[in-house]
């Protein structure tokens, strides 16, 4: 399978650790692994990974890094760092979720410096990044998701080519705003049915044996809005926001307003002005049935 001699992981968060750990265990060479949390990389380390101190190490060492950061402005800065130590690297495969804009614009960036750039954001939560089980959707030329392919399916059960540079940043975001239209979809029906006497569970249960059914509905639905869980360790209202904003800018970019997707950010929005900025972003539904109020 190799056809890099060493692997580099820079973001071993929530979605990054699993990964990581992933590419440790299955890819069969070395993978140089650095965070901002000494914490996330000793818990790497003690997979197999090879702890580096800085950007700059992982450059030096790997001749493909693999990128999981919080959004565009970190992948940005990333990537700067990673070209200005020229070191090894000879792909940047970045699996963040960022503009689709400056996918294209960093690959163009890469390629006068001789370095492949992939954009090969993932769906799916946190447990399918442990299992390996991500669905991972790229943009690249068809000669560089050939190359990477195989170290993709270490991390995913789903890999498609969406088409050239951006256009995985493109589904991915597409994917998220569905997802966060089908969440307040959710969290509308369980508020209703629970002040109409129904329990959430009976609800849900109902739901997923009709054509309301979901992967959201069977996941985030069950485990997080029926029993009222919703951590700060996971995918946060800001990160939803982001999210969305990106999408809003693709639409924008083409002259579409998708009035669906424009009430969800109104809605993400007045969670994080009531103080609701960390929780994992269904925390909307307090919004919907009143156990807080909506910001003036």
């Amino acid at each position: 399978m190799p056809v890099f001699a060493a692997l580099g992981f820079i973001g071993l968060g929530v979605m990054g650790s699993g990964m990581c750990a992933n590419l440790v265990r299955k890819s069969g060479v070395p993978v140089h692994g650095t965070d901002l949390s000494a914490t996330a990389v000793a818990a790497l380390v003690a997979e197999g990974m090879v702890a580096a101190n800085t950007v700059e190490d992982v450059a030096t060492r790997a001749q493909c890094v693999f990128l999981s950061l919080p959004g565009g402005p970190q992948v940005e800065a990333v990537v700067d760092r990673i070209l200005a130590a020229k070191g090894a690297v000879k792909m940047i495969v970045d699996m963040s979720t960022a503009p689709a804009a400056l996918a294209r614009t960093l690959a163009a960036r890469c390629a006068e410096q001789g370095v492949a750039f992939v954009d090969a954001p993932v769906a799916r939560l946190r447990q399918a990044a442990k299992d390996g089980t991500l669905s991972i959707m790229v943009g690249a030329t068809p000669e560089q998701f050939a190359d990477v392919r195989p170290l993709l399916a270490c991390m995913g059960s789903d890999i498609t080519h969406c088409g050239s540079s951006g256009a995985g940043q493109v589904a991915k975001i597409l994917n998220n705003m569905v997802v966060f239209m089908n969440v307040q979809a959710m969290t509308e029906a369980l508020a209703i049915g629970r002040a109409q006497g129904v329990d959430g569970k009976t609800l849900f249960d109902v739901l997923s044996l009709g054509s309301a059914d979901s992967f959201m509905l069977r996941n985030t639905g069950m485990n997080n809005l029926v029993p009222d869980h919703f951590p700060t360790e996971t995918f946060p209202v800001d990160y939803a926001l982001k999210d969305l904003g990106y999408a809003l800018d693709l639409a924008d970019q083409v002259g579409i307003t998708p009035p669906g997707a424009l009430t969800t950010r109104k809605l993400l929005e007045e969670t994080r002005a009531a103080g609701f900025s960390r929780e994992y972003y269904p925390i909307f539904i307090r919004l919907i049935d009143g156990t807080i109020g909506k910001a003036e």
